[in-house]
């Protein structure tokens, strides 16, 4: 049975912590004396004050602690849908937006650090509204009840149920005993390396602004960008190295990075998924240096490799920054792009996607059945790297994949309804729900969703819903037996 009362009250919490993190880019309204935008902030902190007023006095306070798993879903897949509703409220009240929909859209996009916009130009924007777009990309990185669970632990609850229900991958990652302190470390050390591209950042002549948000975005694998050029508006290579590395740092396992710290470093250089999601990135960018070079689409390979570096760690960690228009560039190196749209970040990552862990399993898999078939009476273990994957996480593993397929393909087919081509109909779908950002065709790189009519805005936003939380979290709402007693 649900605990109706507990999960809309720690909802309305997790909406009051919303509305406290609002402060930053409020401050910056007044600051900047966008009164538009202040107008909209005071819009949404009002419609969180009758919201959250509303639920803790009709609730009362709950003597019942217990929560269960189906709990868990409902509370994460409620908090998403309704931090969004709510956060898109400074955006179409300060008429930075044409309607509720598209604000809804670029809030999602944000939160699920996918990165679509429905802007066609960005810069004219206030820059408070665009710093709350950026920082959404920030906050959705590691997850939203993740930071909560972080910060505010002392609810009497469970924050395992939570935790689980949000962080990614087809493993979680417990790093101590307890929830709230894992929680705690892998935010500190998002936090840690955020501060550190930012100050790299500044050091190659960014201003604090654009640093700040550029970080948001990177240490995301988001790639919302305050520029309509995106990081290509820079022209710097240094910039390009730094954000390459730090979109790469995003896409990795965090879990690694504390192992690293605790002086784990021979676990580290061991894990089967780093060594996958490295040597992908490697080898795609090699190849479409090779094939850009080759091409004479670039003067020299150095320069060619500066471009596929860049945007094979875009699209890989599902960040969706760009430098430059690759949707120019020869057939190979977009096809190339194109099968990276499936592949994705690593577990336990800021980035989306399938996940790598999750593509070398099926590989493997595959393998292994191949093998199977010459000797029928062999038995074959499936390993990643040093570690063999059990039975019941390879069903679980091609059973995701087969739904992941067959959302993006019924996603496409209902963005056709826009009249889209159906390249980028299949393009905008699995951009969406692999919270990728960029595509091809019309949501290329110059490209955007503001064509699309309002209905298929809340398509494409239930997609990167689906996609952020890894489709069950949300689907297992949808089966009569979850709301059976």
């Amino acid at each position: 049975m649900i605990n109706w009362k507990l999960d809309l009250r720690l909802l309305s919490f997790i909406v009051l912590f919303i509305g406290l993190l609002m402060g930053i880019p409020t401050a910056l309204a007044f600051n900047y004396q966008e009164t538009d935008a202040i107008m909209g902030f005071l819009a949404a902190y009002a419609a969180i004050a009758v919201f959250c007023t509303t639920i803790l006095i009709s609730t009362g306070k709950s003597q019942d602690k217990q929560m269960l798993a189906r709990d868990g879903y409902l509370v994460v897949t409620l908090t998403w849908v309704i931090a969004t509703a709510f956060s898109a409220i400074p955006l179409v009240a300060s008429g930075a937006y044409v309607d509720y929909p598209s604000a809804y859209f670029e809030i999602m996009s944000g939160f699920t650090t996918t990165g679509a916009t429905v802007l066609p130009e960005i810069e004219s924007l206030p820059k408070s509204i665009l710093f709350w777009r950026s920082q959404t990309n920030w906050l959705g990185g590691m997850g939203i009840v993740v930071l909560f669970v972080a910060l505010l632990p002392a609810l009497g609850v469970s924050g395992a149920l939570l935790v689980g229900a949000e962080t990614v991958g087809p493993t979680k990652d417990k790093l101590t005993p307890k929830i709230k302190n894992t929680a705690l470390i892998l935010w500190s050390i998002y936090i840690g390396f955020s501060v550190l591209e930012t100050i790299l950042l500044l050091m190659g002549g960014l201003t604090l602004y654009d640093a700040v948000t550029v970080t948001f975005s990177t240490m995301s694998a988001a790639g919302f960008c305050v520029k309509n050029a995106s990081i290509g508006t820079f022209s710097s290579l240094y910039v390009d190295i730094v954000v390459t590395i730090f979109m790469l740092i995003a896409g990795a396992n965090f879990a690694l990075y504390y192992k690293a710290i605790s002086g784990r470093w021979r676990s580290v250089l061991r894990d089967g998924e780093l060594r996958f999601y490295l040597g992908i990135w490697a080898v795609v960018a090699l190849l479409t240096a090779w094939h850009l070079t080759f091409s004479n689409t670039y003067g020299s390979f150095g320069e060619s490799f500066r471009y596929s570096a860049f945007l094979t760690a875009s699209i890989l960690t599902t960040t969706g920054f760009a430098t430059t228009d690759y949707v120019l560039w020869p057939a190979f190196p977009q096809m190339l792009f194109f099968l990276l749209f499936f592949i994705g970040g690593s577990a336990g990552s800021a980035g989306g996607g399938v996940k790598v862990v999750r593509i070398a399993t099926l590989f493997k898999m595959g393998r292994a059945h191949i093998k199977q078939r010459i000797h029928p009476k062999g038995i074959f273990q499936v390993r990643v790297g040093r570690t063999p994957i059990p039975e019941d996480l390879m069903k679980s593993i091609a059973t995701f994949f087969g739904v992941y397929i067959f959302t993006g393909v019924i996603g496409a087919v209902l963005i056709s309804l826009s009249g889209l081509d159906p390249f980028s109909s299949v393009a905008a779908s699995f951009l969406c729900l692999g919270n990728i950002g960029i595509g091809f065709g019309e949501v290329g790189p110059t490209g955007n969703f503001a064509f699309l009519p309002s209905a298929l805005k809340w398509v494409c936003s239930f997609l990167m819903l689906v996609g952020r939380l890894e489709l069950f979290t949300v689907f297992v709402l949808f089966s009569k037996h979850f709301w059976k007693r």
